[in-house]
């Protein structure tokens, strides 16, 4: 007998929310060159939440000229000085976490219980990691006294606005850079209230500076002559446009972009334990991750059983009210990525796989799509290739571990892979040929900040993360494009 689950809805009123927001410039809030605004809204009610303002070229040629004014002070600064500014970030993150995580939640569409219990942990520990780091540098392996690069511009997309905002500003600020970052144009809130979390730790003028805008923000931030660095994470499209950008300047790049990850079981996996890893590997966050592991691989042996497993767990789901804690799967970010799953799933059928999902009764208003799995599949369809980014899952299967393995590699990104097996053997003889960035065994989708995080060929270049993730913002440490970074088939584990 199933348990029935009462609403247990998350409180709004935690967040404050202004009805118009400017720009982070210099330690303060101001206007846009261009005095253009734009709405931001809940994907979950489709209602507007606020008002952010469109920057301009010129306005982000004001960001960069204060981060550069503040770069002499802030780099000059000893390690364990600049630690002590990201700490207090990392405790005020905490402090604020319950009123973030509804934040993050109602721009977004996230359900509260993985903004609350997932992002925002791991976002206050990634602050915590680094400034760790800050007066630790002598010995992190890049050299007796390694260098700040200068002015870091990073372009952070919609799927984890706040963790990818701390991916990237704590290890530059620990590294001793300054910032001018730019979130997704349908997530701005939560980089607006990280500002004012700088305010509150008392971080001087200029040394984080906030944008908020469409794509031509991002490319006027890209092209800026005096950023040294640029850190992307988002679509292969755009990030092989900003390579295209870039080409010809000393700039520094560190690309994470999409992925189509494969997640391989085994005849002699853990069918239950599977079951979940599969489940959370491709309905975690409505399956918008760059990592999810969009393509199961299962051998032939136990396909069967392990999809009859998988589609009673499936059934199970709660998909609705992102702010209430039973929900499993929340809305999707915006009409345009709706639009685009709902197009490759409808190809998934015309091209002859069967597809499948749940009864579930989805919300009249906001943005939804039903946990959904496609069997039949080939190499050939496009729900195989290309990355959807949504809640759909594509079963493949195999008879051998080399077929597993060419069917895993047979794509053009490289970032993530899932091992589901008992033998130890296995997992690492799979690892060892599998051309992806992180492979995780007997899980999915776990991350530490102390892990180093990225891939190869379409899926980008550098690492973020860990002791690796300080190389990109400093000069002379070993970069993206070295011969480290660029050798297909190593892995940071």
């Amino acid at each position: 007998m199933a348990f029935a689950y009462a609403p247990a809805p998350e409180s709004r009123a935690v967040v404050d929310l202004a009805p118009s927001y400017g720009l982070f410039i210099d330690g303060e809030f101001a206007e846009g060159a261009g005095g253009e605004l734009r709405k931001t809204v809940s994907p979950a009610t489709e209602e507007v939440l606020a008002e952010y303002t469109q920057a301009t070229a010129d306005d982000v040629d004001r960001a960069v000229r204060a981060a550069r004014k503040a770069f002499g002070t802030w780099s000059a600064l000893p390690g364990a000085e600049r630690a002590k500014y990201l700490f207090r970030i990392a405790r005020i993150i905490q402090e604020r976490s319950r009123e973030l995580a509804v934040l993050e939640t109602l721009d977004n569409g996230k359900p509260i219980r993985e903004s609350r219990d997932a992002d925002l942990p791991l976002v206050a520990a990634h602050f915590f990691y680094y400034a760790g780091w800050a007066d630790k540098l002598d010995h992190a392996g890049y050299g007796a006294d390694p260098r700040p690069l200068g002015v870091a511009g990073q372009v952070i997309p919609w799927n984890f606005p706040l963790l990818m905002l701390a991916w990237k500003i704590a290890p530059a600020l620990a590294t001793g850079n300054t910032v001018v970052l730019k979130p997704a144009e349908t997530t701005p809130l939560s980089a607006l209230f990280f500002a004012d979390i700088c305010r509150q730790a008392g971080l001087p003028k200029g040394v984080v500076n906030i944008l908020t805008g469409d794509g031509t923000t991002g490319a006027a931030l890209v092209a800026h002559p005096d950023v040294n660095k640029i850190a992307f994470t988002g679509s292969t499209a755009v990030g092989k446009a900003i390579a295209r950008t870039v080409a010809g300047t000393d700039k520094r790049v560190t690309l994470e972009l999409g992925g189509k990850a494969a997640n391989i079981v085994y005849d002699d996996a853990p069918i239950d334990q599977a079951v979940e890893g599969i489940v959370n590997g491709i309905f975690f966050n409505q399956g918008h991750v760059c990592c999810a592991g969009s393509r199961l691989l299962v051998q032939e042996s136990v396909a069967e059983e392990l999809l009859t497993a998988l589609k009673r767990r499936m059934g199970t789901l709660r998909v609705g009210d992102p702010l209430d804690k039973n929900t499993d799967i929340g809305a999707v970010n915006s009409a345009e990525q709706l639009a685009r799953i709902t197009a490759l799933a409808d190809a998934g059928e015309a091209e002859g796989a069967e597809r499948w999902a749940p009864a579930c009764e989805l919300p009249t208003t906001g943005y939804w799509f039903a946990p959904t799995l496609f069997t039949g599949v080939t190499q050939a369809h496009r729900i195989a290739r290309e990355e959807i980014f949504g809640p759909v899952l594509s079963v493949l299967t195999f008879r051998t571990p080399a077929e597993a393995v060419e069917k895993a590699n047979n794509t053009p990104y490289g970032l993530s892979a899932g091992i589901w097996t008992e033998k130890g053997s296995r997992m690492l003889w799979t690892a060892s040929k599998l051309r992806a960035g992180i492979v995780w065994s007997n899980t999915f989708n776990k991350f530490d900040p102390a892990s180093p995080f990225g891939g190869y060929k379409e899926s980008g270049y550098g690492r973020e993360g860990g002791r690796h993730g300080l190389a990109a913002y400093l000069a002379g440490a070993e970069g993206p494009t070295s011969e480290r970074g660029a050798r297909d088939g190593e892995r940071d584990r």
